[in-house]
């Protein structure tokens, strides 16, 4: 089994290390929050209608208004529940911009302090504002210290030959890893998925507990040169994760408000009709089938679908935020996905 985490267990990208692959995490995380809202609502729908088409019971019970007031009462009261909740949760995010002058002062020590730290790290006067364009530099930095070490083990000649390969193996695996992630980085902006997303596939929790175990193996026979180049990239990588943990949180109240403002459009539409479903609409003004099915059946789940949409929305952002901190509940080389549990995993 590889050192360098590329088999299954320790796979770099984030389809390979989800059951289900791309399908799934388009789903969880990568797609339109707004389109995984709309596919649930269309399946919600979908299985409504079936399940009147062909399950067990009549669909004269839709003609009698109960059915029709027992169903949509309960949607209404949802909503307007539901976007209390989440305003009032959207609050409590707020509450923490809004501390006094010494809890910002002290935020804004600490923020310099880390980008003075990594900028010494990697060498540079001024790290960048854009948080996409800092992860590409952490992340390049690791690939430009990999490519140190890779020159340092060259220049020892009396190495031997398993020590040699087991070092290289390592640093060829962050030096492909980086130049894969850095370009995804590039010109991402912040607001959108893509800056978390393109992190998350930076494996950077595996790179430093490999990283370590072949150090620490070889200490003894590595020179100073080449441990001082592996410490490099190995605090690269130790910058990387609060940094990506940083901007996650961020992005994390950068959703939270998305949710509120989404359901500010859509709660009012989505209790209107609900609203006219029991005040108004009568089964039998829509008497008459389209391929078989019942326009009662049809426009009732319409409107139930309609009356969910917020709920659904809701659902959709909460999916990603979740699926996001279940993955990266752990910062360091604490590696708690099922996946990246192997055989060689052991103390040394």
């Amino acid at each position: 089994m590889s050192e360098s985490g590329g088999h299954d267990e320790t796979a770099n990208t984030i389809e390979d290390r989800v059951r289900g692959g791309a399908p799934v995490v388009w789903f969880l995380v990568t797609g339109n929050r707004l389109l995984v809202a709309g596919t649930m609502i269309a399946a919600a729908y979908a299985l409504l209608v079936a399940l009147g088409q062909f399950g067990p019971g009549s669909i004269a019970k839709l003609f009698d208004p109960d059915p029709v007031f027992a169903l949509f009462t309960p949607v209404i009261i949802g909503i307007i529940m539901g976007v209390s909740l989440v305003l009032t949760f959207n609050q409590l995010v707020l509450s923490q911009e809004l501390g006094p002058l010494g809890d910002q002062r002290e935020r804004m020590t600490d923020a310099m302090a880390f980008r003075r730290d990594v900028e010494d790290a990697v060498g540079r006067d001024t790290s960048p504002p854009e948080p996409s364009t800092f992860l590409r530099g952490l992340v390049e930095t690791t690939g430009d210290h990999a490519r140190e070490v890779l020159d340092r083990l060259e220049a020892e000649s009396d190495l031997d030959e398993s020590v040699r390969e087991d070092v290289r193996e390592y640093a060829d695996a962050v030096i492909a890893d980086a130049e894969r992630v850095a370009p995804d980085l590039e010109g991402k902006q912040f607001g959108t998925f893509d800056v978390v997303a393109s992190a998350l596939k930076y494996n950077y929790s595996w790179k430093i507990y490999t990283g370590r175990r072949v150090r620490n193996r070889h200490a003894e026979t590595l020179s100073e040169e080449t441990l001082a180049a592996f410490d490099d990239l190995l605090g690269d990588l130790e910058f990387f994760g609060p940094a990506r943990e940083h901007f996650k949180t961020l992005y994390f109240r950068w959703e939270i408000i998305n949710i509120s403002r989404a359901l500010v459009y859509v709660s009012l539409p989505a209790l209107a009709v609900a609203a006219y479903m029991i005040l108004i609409f009568e089964t039998g003004d829509v008497a008459g089938t389209t391929a078989g099915i019942d326009h009662g059946l049809l426009v009732v789940g319409l409107g139930f679908a309609v009356g969910v949409t917020p709920f659904s929305i809701f659902l959709s952002y909460i999916l990603r935020i979740v699926t996001v901190a279940k993955w990266t509940l752990a910062i360091g080389p604490f590696i708690l996905r099922e996946t990246d549990r192997g055989s060689d995993i052991e103390w040394e």
